[in-house]
């Protein structure tokens, strides 16, 4: 018995050069070695999970193993959904697709009709009555046990690591899966799905920096969105009441483990309700994904290595706590009470960098990412921001905080939501003082004058998938759940 496969002695430019033989062998026997239109009755893994015996089926996917024993041989089929277990022999099949058979290797892309059995194993199979070559692999597969072990081929060549990692293949399913998951979630609650610019002449919804483009045709500056924030506010004053757009957002900043420079955002608006009716409705919708997708509420994590690091419990109702009270618990119950300067002071003593420049809001902020933010693992409202962190939310009656949670989970901010902003005169306050004395065009005045139509009161959420999803898969980095993330250009 021997397995039919590429030899790991062999340099890759050896293991090329026997598989473009074969490809010229497959051209001889008559064969397009890069097929064509191949009609199947189901999948691989659609077979495996509706498995029953004697059913006539067609089936195509990826060699991913085969064992062959001289005039018989078994061998997997698949793709990223699933895999099922074939099984040639000789006799069985044509004299044509036997010697096609022969030329194959791992990672080769076939089509098979046959019927199903199963072993004397108990094995789930199909016995090949006749074989379709559909696309020759003319490069090896990753090695058949470790798959892609160095992280940066994995990222830069994703393709690999989808043949070669189940485990990776399933999380982007789940990912895909979550997804038109959610969309259903709000169609089921009256949310309307809407798309709005990608290319904006301001980038408003967010403070962060903007990647910067140039329209030709009308001669314009344009930047790529930070956020669709103001333009679905937008369709709130036009008569929408429930409205959501999932879409992609890209901000020129930095590259971490959390971080991608352009990344996928749920946002959704609902008018006449406020923040706490958002964040109900982010709390069923996160549980039901976990239960749905993940088995239950309780999600495990690991590191990088896969060495154990927590579990995360999704257990319903979920913490709600005041920003003040959660940084007064690390801080101290002064921390509020004393100057700016002995603020400054007290994060010397709490191990928090800050910079001269940062205001008294902005050094609050720090001791809340660095001291409570990154410590809370289990899900947590955080509520009662300061307003000078969020300038697009209502303020509390008679307060200096705004009507918002900031919903952390595994030590980061997962979803934000507000009880949205719509009197247009403060809201040209706030905008101007986060200008911070930036030139005009910085601030949508086309969105104030919106504003002036008049906006219904409305609750609005903002959820980055991809985190959402690294935490109910426990990827370790967010590269783990993009499928191609931005990489720095080899040279």
């Amino acid at each position: 018995m021997s397995d039919q496969t590429d030899t790991p002695q062999s340099t890759e430019a050896e293991l090329i050069a026997i598989r473009r033989d074969k490809l010229t062998k497959l051209r001889e026997l008559g064969i397009d070695p890069f097929g064509g239109k191949y009609e199947t009755t189901t999948t691989p893994g659609a077979l495996k999970a509706n498995f029953s015996d004697e059913q006539k089926v067609t089936i195509a996917g990826r060699l991913t193993a085969i064992r062959d024993m001289g005039k018989s041989v078994f061998a997997t089929l698949g793709d990223v959904e699933g895999r099922i277990q074939i099984y040639l022999n000789q006799k069985g099949v044509s004299e044509t697709d036997w010697a096609a058979y022969k030329l194959l290797d791992l990672g080769d892309w076939i089509g098979v009709e046959g019927e199903t059995f199963t072993t004397g194993k108990g094995e789930p199979s199909v016995k090949v009555e006749k074989l379709t070559v559909l696309s020759k692999s003319l490069r090896p597969m990753p090695d058949k046990w470790h798959g892609v072990a160095d992280r940066e081929i994995k990222y830069r060549k994703r393709h690999l690591d989808l043949m070669s990692n189940e485990e990776s293949a399933k999380i982007f399913l789940t990912r895909s899966q979550m997804i038109a998951e959610v969309r259903n979630f709000l169609h089921e609650r009256g949310y309307l799905e809407v798309e709005t610019p990608m290319l904006q002449s301001v980038a408003g919804g967010a403070a962060a920096r903007p990647f910067e483009t140039y329209h030709n045709a009308l001669g314009m500056d344009l930047t790529l969105r930070i956020a669709p924030e103001l333009f679905l506010k937008r369709l709130l004053v036009g008569g929408f009441t429930k409205v959501f757009e999932l879409n992609r957002n890209f901000r020129n900043e930095g590259i971490s483990r959390r971080h991608n420079p352009e990344f996928t955002m749920l946002e959704a608006y609902q008018a006449f309700a406020d923040f706490e009716t958002m964040a109900d409705m982010v709390e069923e919708m996160t549980c039901h994904l976990a239960e749905k997708f993940c088995g239950g509420l309780e999600i495990n994590h690991t590191d990088e290595e896969g060495n154990p690091l927590r579990t995360i419990n999704l257990q319903r109702p979920w913490k709600r706590a005041n920003y003040h009270d959660l940084i007064k618990e690390v801080a101290g119950d002064d921390f509020f009470d004393i100057t700016p300067e002995a603020r400054r002071a007290k994060c010397s003593e709490l191990g928090v960098q800050i910079s001269e420049g940062m205001e008294d809001y902005e050094v609050v902020q720090q001791v809340f990412e660095k001291k409570v933010e990154e410590h809370t693992f289990d899900p947590c409202f955080v509520t009662r921001v300061a307003s000078e962190l969020i300038p697009l939310a209502k303020v509390t009656p008679g307060g200096k905080t705004v009507e918002v949670y900031e919903l952390i989970i595994n030590g980061q901010e997962i979803s934000p939501g507000y009880s949205e902003l719509n009197d247009p005169d403060v809201q040209r306050q706030r905008l101007e003082h986060q200008a911070g004395g930036e030139e005009e065009q910085e601030i949508d005045h086309d969105f104030i004058e919106t504003l002036e139509n008049g906006m219904p009161p409305a609750g609005g959420i903002g959820i980055g998938i991809d985190r959402l999803i690294m935490m109910l898969t426990g990827a370790p980095t967010i590269r783990d759940v993009v499928l191609f993330p931005l990489l720095k250009k080899k040279d």
